[in-house]
């Protein structure tokens, strides 16, 4: 929007808002307007904007989008009700100071073309006098007795509809049903004659306030799939009076309850008239119409919070530790069609391919995985968690014990999404030539190396770690997954001479067209030899340079720096501070006792500040430091490779794989994830599980449950019993969301059928 144009009206509210000072708005509207990203503006122009954060930073974007829709449609209902000859300086001046989107169509609605409506008819008629008369108390009791019945009811058509129009009125009846409404779900007739996910919504009701974006998404669900029927319900006695005191109000008539004679008392028939016509205004008019507009804005209240909970396991999912340049050999379990086997190198570059049949031809399996581990030497195997997973597993064991290979680890890798990304065209463009089974391979092994710049291919929701991701609206949905990944990507720096296009396309600068320009250039060309380089890619000019060099690394660059942090536009600075010290640029970058040494003070100007500096210093000590965790292998028990392994009583560590507002779901190793109530995360009171553990934390739980018929493990993670804890019992995770299966994208056998192909191993 336009910011200076706008500023005494729009930058004290954000302020208020958002708790930051309308100066630093200003700064992240102005940097926002020039065409900066919101990495960029984090990392590189603290001083700016006062060292907000990326989270602060997009909140002000979100909010200026807000009122910048607000003034474009300011403008049109302005332009709309000057036309109709209808604007007058009053009204003019209440849609002006209006800064609620919908305040400002309560104004608009008296003016808003409509569909043809009984007030129109009655109209037409010629009764707009009548309803006049009677609104100004102008009719004698006579009057009412000589009217007929028909018109009578026209005219309270047209006062309803003069009522419902009302802003104050529609401004009340909303905000009446968005606070006090109590939500209401029950079965539709008749009943289903099968069990649903919905049955504990079959009769029932809770508060619009209180009730929590889980269960509200669950019961929209429900409705949509038919099950169930939900409605709103509010006490309409108490709203139609006040209703009534407004129009009153409106009238100029004295209620008796104002205290204040303004006009005398109508006639009893026009009381009673009015009163029937805000009824019929509340009844037909304005609670459907509230009841839409309270629906709606609750749906995308819950939206917003399962698409919040999605972004955040996103985040945790992205920057998990990476096992780094290691070789891996990736296994894709299968039974009827074998594990798919890949071997890749240090850089992810794919090498060779074979398929096993573990199940079928033992000794077969284990002569061609030998071979393979003695020939290639890989660091680790992975292994994809879905079906015959586990079993896959002791067999890769079971081989490396035979062969004496200690070293190589076997680890689990999620092969959620693993299939999206096999057929998709970005799999088609790296590897024209081989199936798509093989691809997967290719995927879980990249995954280990760097789960970041694979997952970066996969469509966030076909990863399985959101709330109800496909009941959401699917633009702010897919608009905050893209923000998160592209938060992720760029704090972990992207390596310049090794990395997808897919991986390009989300650094700072660079979309799509040229991410795939800047692949065509280096593999015409060759390697990038520094940052530099980057000017010569066709399509990449300043600004892209700009936006972009100082999230991407060259390892091996003559400049040290090119494979830092450090922006390229303070090379010149790095410079003087190295020749202060009396050492060269290669000599100071990655010695933290020399970059200790820097007066940071010396170097601040106008262009440079504290901040900038400190992030610099801190740089050159550790050069291109990758901020995720070290890579720590899972541990499973051996013992327990299926649900049907799973007792009461087990104590089991396991692995966070999705974080919901109502618990959180936990890898144990078996092909079938367990939950973890948001009652039992604790041994004391916890109101969001976010807060308590975070996508991949490695947690130890007990097994309190067991629904081998319906795939269901219940685990508490507290370590009292549920009498010496203060945490109090919370309603369920709601029908309509099943505990996700590991490798949810696979098919799994029905219920009850457990799959063990190497129990003759």
């Amino acid at each position: 929007m336009n910011i200076e144009a706008n500023a005494a009206k729009v930058l004290p509210r954000l302020s208020a808002e958002l708790g930051i000072s309308a100066g630093q708005v200003a700064a992240v509207a102005k940097l926002l307007k020039e065409g900066n990203t919101i990495p960029f503006i984090a990392r590189y122009r603290k001083e700016v904007h006062g060292n907000l954060d990326e989270v602060q930073i997009s909140k002000v974007q979100e909010r200026l989008t807000y009122y910048a829709e607000l003034e474009e449609r300011r403008a049109a209902i302005l332009k709309s009700i000057d036309e109709q000859g209808k604007l007058t300086d009053d009204l003019r001046e209440k849609i002006e100071s209006c800064m609620v989107k919908a305040a400002l169509e309560d104004l608009y609605q008296p003016y808003k073309p409509k569909r043809r409506t009984r007030a129109m008819i009655a109209k037409e008629k010629g009764l707009e006098p009548l309803a006049d008369a009677i609104w100004n108390n102008q009719l004698g009791a006579a009057d009412f007795q000589s009217a007929s019945a028909e018109d009578l009811q026209g005219a309270r058509d047209i006062l309803a509809e003069r009522i419902a129009d009302m802003a104050e009125v529609r401004g009340f009846v909303r905000d009446t049903y968005a606070k006090k409404a109590v939500v209401k779900s029950e079965v539709v007739s008749p009943k289903p004659t099968q069990p649903t996910k919905f049955e504990q919504y079959y009769d029932f009701q809770e508060p619009i306030a209180e009730i929590p974006s889980h269960r509200y998404l669950a019961i929209c669900r429900g409705q949509k799939e038919g099950v169930l029927w939900r409605h709103f319900v509010v006490e309409k006695e108490p709203v139609i009076e006040h209703v009534l005191e407004i129009v009153n109000r409106e009238r100029c008539v004295d209620d008796s309850s104002s205290g204040r004679a303004v006009a005398p008392r109508p006639p009893q028939d026009a009381v009673d008239h009015v009163r029937l016509a805000a009824e019929d205004a509340y009844k037909r008019l304005l609670a459907p119409s509230c009841e839409i507009d309270v629906a709606t804005e609750k749906k995308m209240e819950a939206d917003r919070a399962a698409v919040e909970v999605f972004a955040e396991n996103l985040r945790h999912l992205l920057l998990a530790s990476p096992l780094g340049e290691k070789r891996v050999l990736a296994i894709d379990p299968g039974i009827r069609t074998g594990c798919k086997v890949a071997m890749l190198d240090e850089t992810g570059k794919f090498l060779v391919n074979t398929v096993i049949y573990p199940a079928q031809r033992t000794a077969e399996a284990q002569d061609i995985l030998a071979r393979l581990v003695e020939k290639f030497k890989p660091d680790a195997i992975a292994v994809g968690n879905g079906t015959a997973g586990r079993e896959t597993e002791a067999f890769a064991r079971s081989v490396l014990k035979l062969i004496g290979a200690k070293d190589v680890m076997v680890v689990s890798v999620s092969e959620a999404g693993a299939s999206v990304y096999s057929a998709s065209e970005t799999a088609r463009d790296e590897f024209p030539d081989l199936d798509l089974t093989v691809r997967g391979a290719i995927s879980i092994g990249r995954r280990l190396q760097d789960p970041l710049a694979e997952l970066v291919k996969i469509e966030p929701k076909a990863i399985g770690v959101g709330q109800y991701q496909h009941d959401v609206f699917q633009p702010l949905l897919e608009a905050k997954l893209d923000e998160v990944t592209v938060s992720c990507v760029n704090k972990v720096g992207v390596e310049l001479n090794t990395a997808s296009a897919p991986l390009l396309t989300r650094v700072s600068g660079i979309g799509a067209s040229l991410a795939k320009r800047i692949v065509e250039w280096r593999n015409e060309h060759g390697a990038f030899k520094s940052r530099g380089d980057l000017k010569k890619v066709t399509g990449l000019g300043p600004k892209a340079f700009e936006q972009s060099a100082g999230f991407l690394r060259i390892r091996g660059a003559a400049n040290p720096l090119d494979s830092s942090a450090v922006h390229p536009e303070r090379y010149a600075l790095v410079e003087k501070m190295a020749a202060d010290l009396g050492v060269g640029v290669g000599e100071l970058v990655g010695n933290a006792a020399l970059a200790g040494q820097i007066e940071l003070k010396r170097y601040v100007s106008d262009d440079v500040g504290l901040p900038t500096l400190k992030d610099i210093v801190e740089e050159l000590k550790k050069p291109g430091r990758d901020p995720r965790a070290v890579f720590e292998k899972p541990a499973f028990r051996d013992d327990v490779t299926t649900i049907d392994d799973v007792r009461e009583g087990m104590t089991l560590e396991g692995i966070v794989t999705n974080v919901t507002a109502f618990g959180a779901f936990v890898d144990i190793g078996i092909h079938q994830d367990g939950l973890v109530h948001i009652s039992e995360l604790a041994d004391h009171y916890v109101s969001d599980p976010s807060e308590v553990v975070k996508t991949g934390d490695k947690i130890k739980v007990r097994v309190i449950g067991v629904d081998t018929a319906r795939n269901r493990i219940s685990l508490p993670a507290r370590t009292k019993p549920r009498g010496e804890s203060r945490a109090p019992a919370r309603p369920g995770a709601g029908p309509g969301y099943a505990a996700p299966r590991r490798g949810g994208d696979r098919p799994r056998p029905s219920s009850g059928f457990v799959c063990n192909p190497f129990a003759n191993l």
